[in-house]
């Protein structure tokens, strides 16, 4: 048995969990609300505010497709309840972020800004110029979209300039040795 599969998802009152043909699964909460289809042969059990996944046999795809699964329906009951948070820091001499309506302009050491649109249900926020943080019901956009701001300059290892998460730690390279 798979130990994500089996595990129980714990539905907050809030959080309403809707199923449709064709196992589609939707999620309505306070933060947002998330669609997702799923393979046909996983089957979900709502009960009492407990959402289970179960897997029709024991072959290797299903087995698979079971933590799979649970997982994905997991992150959307979390995102629609409490959402997932990304934050970024910039390290550099004039490196900076900031906000221009919905969009992110980042000066990162180019001739020219760098720029930002946040999709539908992403919020980008700005406390300071040297922090970035992305946040959103839907943990898959979230992460790709600080993914691709980190790609727009990630931290190199003999300055430590550059885009980094905040739980990042850059492995540090001596310079040049001399004489």
């Amino acid at each position: 048995m798979s130990r994500i599969g089996k595990k129980p998802i714990i539905v907050p009152a809030d959080v309403t969990v809707t199923f449709e043909e064709g196992n589609v699964m939707k999620v309505k909460g306070p933060k947002g609300e998330l669609t997702q289809k799923f393979h046909p042969d996983m089957t979900f059990k709502l009960e009492a505010g407990v959402l289970t996944v179960e897997r029709p046999s024991e072959s290797k795809e299903h087995k698979s497709l079971h933590g799979l699964t649970r997982s994905l329906a997991s992150n959307m009951v979390v995102g629609c309840h409490e959402s997932f948070k990304k934050e970024l820091d910039i390290n550099g001499v004039g490196y900076k972020a900031a906000m221009e309506g919905k969009r992110l302009v980042l000066n990162v050491g180019y001739s020219h800004p760098v720029y930002f649109d946040s999709p539908d249900g992403i919020t980008i926020e700005v406390p300071n110029p040297n922090k970035i943080i992305v946040s959103g019901a839907n943990r898959q956009v979230v992460g790709q979209l600080a993914a691709e701001i980190r790609g727009k300059r990630p931290p190199e290892p003999y300055l430590g300039k550059g885009i980094k998460y905040v739980d990042e730690t850059i492995r540090r390279k001596a310079g040049k040795a001399g004489k």
